[in-house]
Parts: structure tokens; sequence; C-alpha cells
């Protein structure tokens, strides 16, 4: 008996396969959806049942003029009795109140009554209180129920956000249309997830921009039959797993890579669990086809125990047989997306301003700040005012995956843009508002409801941690992360929360991207925390304001250096040989090209002083982009010992010409601690 999926009937009929689903169903066909099977029978029923042609329905029976007239043009004096009959209450507007409580005196302001006769409410309710006493929410939710008041709680900044997140995925406006689904390729590493996405991309380009370069932006769109699908272009490894758990937030469908001779890996499971969290739907795809040892059914039967069932075997789950290498089956794994995103009806409304998430941001040299952002609403124009978090600004330019600059676009679509005041952490909803001033409200109120987290207020250090812990002085460690690319500030965050030693626990205040800071600094001393550079440092006022506050600073270049140290401290186990010592900072004015020596910088001392047996590092916006030793340190023609602040010197690096003006260098020595 020949069997036929619902979607190729629908394909064949030129229908969507909804419309095949509904009549299935009518009739009687257990059909669960598009990859459903229908034998001989059912089909010929189905194409029976639309060929019949809809029955009409019977006009409606015209009313009498007078009638019609009567109806439209009621008297006044029956319109006024009728509104004497039935008057309409004013609703009543519900007072908001904190998630975290108030107190009495806060409640006197909030619901225009005395606090005596509050308190004596309170107390009618067997609950004693003074005017200045911390009320939970539930206890004022019940005292504004005896007052005869309606309140109700404010949402958490966590709760907007996940709103905002769920009303971005699809619209339900009248002039919503069908948007392009969002995919994240996921699994385990080395099972083709970079081969496969490599392949989709490359073909893409041939049929669609010969010779088009494809630009590196974490996002990227391919378009299969008519139809756009969007890969998010995530990393893999094991460390990056928040950056997959924030992928998920803004993905369609996800792509589960398996290896067909290797089968489920530890790697896959986890993946597999990210997707399940945020509700997001899984194909998979058995990869690696071609090899010898390919065994798609055990790959089916590992999943099937951990609830993804294959369709064949009465489950929901779509699996495509694929080879990254040929490429056999991925015009069917992509044939499979789009009917996955028909089905879901995911829909987007492009009148009205954008909104949508950022994927990947970075400081580039030239252009500033630059986000590459996903638009999930609306459209983003050249020009608009925008604020994404802290960070704020207009759209100067806009870019797609290729690299074209564009005036404008519309949902579903990834672009890189520039013009913003900093670089928004990646996961940040960005939204376009009506004007520049809204947008620097906005993001300052942003930037005070994150300073208004309560943080403990004791001074650390990384080597004293372990002794005020155990005198309770200190429940966790609170750090504050900057690092040179955001992709790493994701990879450290993840692995410094996964640190637990007994009851302590690793509190990150706040993460981002370039130098450090008198922010940084500021907002370290207000919470007690350590600050953690990776490749980057500290700029001359961040330093002077960390000695005066007491703030530690830690510098890094090795990911495992941080986990270690913090690890270490934890446990009391940190015992330093040797101490970094700045002894100055120089900038660089010019630069000359020796044909035999090399580049020779023309510098001045802007502070402390550099000697000839320091060690060199140089800065371009507050990044390590060089770090080794002084070859040479010249006062006009003559070689000398040391330059002090205020003078202006010549400075060889070691092996390394790509100096260029406005780079600074800093010069310091290793100190041996007793």
């Amino acid at each position: 008996m020949t069997k036929m999926r619902v979607y190729e009937l629908a394909r064949e009929l030129k229908l969507d396969s909804k419309e095949i689903l509904k009549v299935s169903t009518d009739l009687g066909f257990e059909v669960k959806n598009h990859m459903s099977n229908l034998d001989s029978g059912q089909v010929q029923a189905v194409r029976k049942a639309l060929a019949k042609p809809a029955e009409k329905s019977r006009p409606a029976k015209p009313k009498s003029s007078q009638t019609a007239q009567a109806k439209q043009a009621p008297s006044p004096l029956s319109a006024k009795v009728r509104q004497e009959k039935r008057p309409e209450p004013k609703a009543k507007i519900p007072v908001m109140i904190s998630p975290a409580g108030h107190t009495m005196a806060e409640l006197e302001q909030l619901f225009n009554l005395p606090a005596t006769q509050l308190i004596k409410a309170l107390m009618s309710l067997g609950v004693m209180a003074s005017i200045n006493q911390q009320l939970d929410t539930d206890t004022v939710e019940i005292l504004a129920a005896q007052v005869g008041i309606e309140t109700e709680v404010e949402k958490t900044s966590e709760e907007l956000k996940q709103q905002r997140f769920a009303a971005m995925k699809t619209s339900s406006a009248e002039d919503a249309v069908e948007r392009s689904p969002v995919v994240t390729v996921m699994g385990h590493v080395d099972h083709g997830k970079t081969s496969l996405l490599d392949f989709i991309r490359s073909a893409n380009v041939t049929a669609g921009e010969a010779g088009g370069i494809t630009q590196h932006i974490g996002a990227y769109q391919v378009v299969h039959n008519g139809k756009t699908i969007v890969f998010l272009d995530t990393p893999g490894h094991e460390a990056f797993t928040a950056m997959r758990a924030r992928g998920t937030k803004i993905t369609d469908i996800a792509i589960l890579v398996v290896a067909a001779d290797e089968g489920v890996m530890p790697q896959t499971i986890e993946a597999m669990n990210h997707a399940k969290a945020a509700d997001v739907p899984i194909i998979v795809a058995i990869n690696k086809m071609d090899k010898p040892g390919a065994n798609p059914e055990k790959v089916k039967q590992q999943l099937s125990n951990h609830g993804l069932m294959p369709e064949e075997w009465g489950g929901d789950t779509i699996f495509s047989e694929v080879s990254a290498t040929s490429g056999a089956g991925i015009g069917n794994l992509l044939e499979m997306i789009l009917l996955s995103a028909e089905m879901m009806e995911l829909k987007a409304s492009p009148n009205r301003l954008a909104e949508g998430t950022v994927i990947e941001a970075k400081i580039d040299k030239g252009r500033g700040p630059v986000a590459t952002i996903l638009i999930q609403q609306g459209t983003l124009n050249v020009g608009d005012s925008i604020v994404c978090g802290s960070a704020f600004g207009k759209v100067r330019a806009m870019f797609n995956d290729r690299g074209k600059r564009l005036n404008g676009s519309g949902p579903s679509v990834p672009v890189e843009i520039l013009g913003l005041s900093d670089v928004p952490p990646a996961g940040e909803i960005f939204q376009a508002v009506a004007d520049d001033k809204t947008a620097r409200t906005e993001a300052l109120d942003y930037s005070q409801e994150q300073r208004e987290i309560s943080m403990a207020r004791t001074r650390v250090s990384l080597e004293d941690i372990f002794k005020q812990m155990e005198e309770s002085q200190v429940k966790e460690l609170n750090l504050l992360l900057k690092s040179d690319v955001q992709g790493t500030t994701e990879a450290l965050k993840q692995s410094l929360n996964k640190i637990k030693v007994q009851d302590i626990k690793v509190n990150i205040i706040h993460d981002g991207v370039g130098g450090i800071n008198q922010s940084d600094v500021s907002l370290a001393s207000a919470s007690g925390a350590i600050i953690i550079g990776f490749n980057v440092r500290p700029d001359t006022q961040a330093q002077r304001l960390a000695e005066e506050e007491d703030v530690e600073i830690r510098l890094y270049r090795v990911i495992y250096d941080v986990i270690d140290d913090v690890r270490l401290a934890l446990k009391g186990l940190l015992e330093p040989e040797f101490k970094e010592k700045v002894m100055g900072r120089v900038e660089v004015r010019n630069t000359f090209r020796h044909s035999k020596l090399g580049t020779i910088a023309g510098c001045y001392v802007i502070d402390g002083k550099v000697t000839n047996r320091a060690l060199g590092r140089l800065l371009r916006d507050g990044v390590i982009i060089y770090e080794g030793k002084l070859s040479s340190l010249k006062r006009f023609k003559d070689d000398v010992k040391e330059v002090s602040s205020g003078y202006e010197c010549g400075i060889m690096l070691e092996n390394y010409n790509d100096i260029k003006e406005g780079d600074q260098i800093e010069a310091y020595a290793m100190v041996e601690e007793k």
C-alpha cells in the first residue's frame, strides 16, 4: 500500500500543510503533523473532500427600511433612559506595589492614608508593626484588602524581559505577516555542526550572490525554495554553554546534530536540554551518513530514551539523515525546517518601531561599538534612535551578512549596526524609540536600576577571601569581568559560575567589553568586588581610583588561570609568588620606520617612569595588542636607563613593529612577593 506524507500531498495540491491536516482531522484520520503518513485510501478521501465546492452561505434576510432607520437613529430620549438604567462604574486603577515589599511610611504615601489608620488595620489582623518596619508583599496585599484598596505586584525586570521575549516571538497585530524562522545548530563537539553550517552557507552564496563575501556577524540568511531561513552561528565548545542557552531565547527551531558513527554524547544531551528548557522544537540531523560505521537506527534509539521519539516510531520528532561532506540530505533538512516553521505560524509586524535581540557585540578600532542584532518585530532604519540596556544612540550604518550596506530592514533579519554609545551585552533586548532624548533617558534608567542592586559592602581581595568567609563576613565572592570580546566574557561567566566551594558562590555583578574604566572601579568599590581583566588593561584614571578606593584589579591572558585562581582563592590555597608592578605609561606620538632596526615609537611619558629593563605592554583602546620586552630606550640619539614623566623618549619593542600613533605602552616589572 502506497503511503504519502501530509507535506508531500500539500506540495502536490499547492496548499499549506495546515489545510491538509485540518481536512484529515475532520475526516477522522490520526495525523499529528506535516510528517504524518496517509495511506492511499486516506489520500483519496482528502482529495475528494477538497474537491467539493464550498457550501454557499445563505444571504441574510434584509431588514425593513423602517427598522434599519430606527436602529441607526435612536431618539435622544431613549438613549438618555438607557444610560440612566445602565450607568457604567469607573474601573479602579490598582496601586502598584514592589515585589520586595514596603514600610508603613511608604504605604502611607502609596495608599494616601494616615499611617495610624494602616497600623490599626494591621493590628486588627493580629500583626504588630512600627512605621519603619518592612512588610513583605503578602502582608501588604492583605492590609490593602482590609482598607479597601486594590493592588498589583510590579513584575521584576527578569519577568518583564521574559514577557518581551515572548511578545517578540510572534505578533497578533492585524498587519502581521509571515516571518522567516530563526534556527540554531547545536550538538556535541566534532559532530559536524560547523561543517554543516559551512556547506549550507557556501551553497547559498553560490546560488544567490556568486562572488559575494560572507561577513562573520554571528548570523546569516539562507534562501531555500524561495523562502528565507536565519541561522545563528553559535560556538559549540562546552565553555560556551551560556551562549548556546542565550541563542535559544530567540530561536524558533533547534537543529540537534548527531554523528551517525558516534551516536549520542554528553554535549548532545546538554544541547537538547537547553532547547527543551527554552521550549524550542528540535529537528535531529543525523550527520556523517557517508561514514562506514554510520548507524542512524542506533541514534534514533538513543534519543528516544531521552524523549525524542522519531515520527515513524509513533513520536513527533523529525529526523533527517545528512552528510555535510557530500551535501546529501541537506536540501531535505532545509525543507523540514520550512515545513516546521509553516506549522508554527510565525508572524511579525513590520509597521512599527523595531525591537529585537543582540546576538554579538564588540569594539572596532575604526568604527567604535559594533553590534549584530536580530530584528524580531518592526522595521529598523538608518537614523533611528535605539536603546539597548545602558547603551543608546542613532543607527549610523547598517550591513547585512554579506557586508552590503542597507538603509533599512524588516523582521527576522540579522544586521550589523554602528552608532551605539557602548558595547551592549549579548542577549540584551534592543528597541527603536521616538527620539534621542527618550533613548538616553531609558539607558540612564537602566544603568540606575543596575546600580541599585543590593550588594555586600565588604572590601575583599583574593588572598584573604577565604579567611573573611570563614569569619562569616562574606558569603559570596563578587567579581566584575571585563574582556576584549563578548564571547570571552560569556565563556568566563559560564566557567566561573560553575565553581562551588561548600556554600560559597561566585557572584558576577557586571561584565563588559573593552578597557577597565573609572565607572568599573566605582561599581566594584560600591559592591566590594574584585575586577577581573582578561586581555584588557585599566586606563590611568581607573588605576589611580582603584588605588584610592582599595579595589583589587587582577589581569589575565589565559582563561584557565582566572578559573584556577578563583577556585584556589575560595579554598584558601592561593599563594602568590610574583606580583606585577606598573612603573609608568607612555603615549605614542609618532612612529619612524628604520630599514634595519624596525619601527621606532616617538613617545611621551604621561605617568610614572619607564626603564630600559622594563617589560612592555602595547595597548590600543585599552585592549592588549602585544606583550614583551623593551629592546631599546633612547633620549634623542642616546641610550638611557630611564625616562621620567613629562619627558619624551624613543622606544622599540622586541620583535614587534606594528606600533601606531595613539597607542599606549605600559612599562611594568614582576616583583617577587615575600
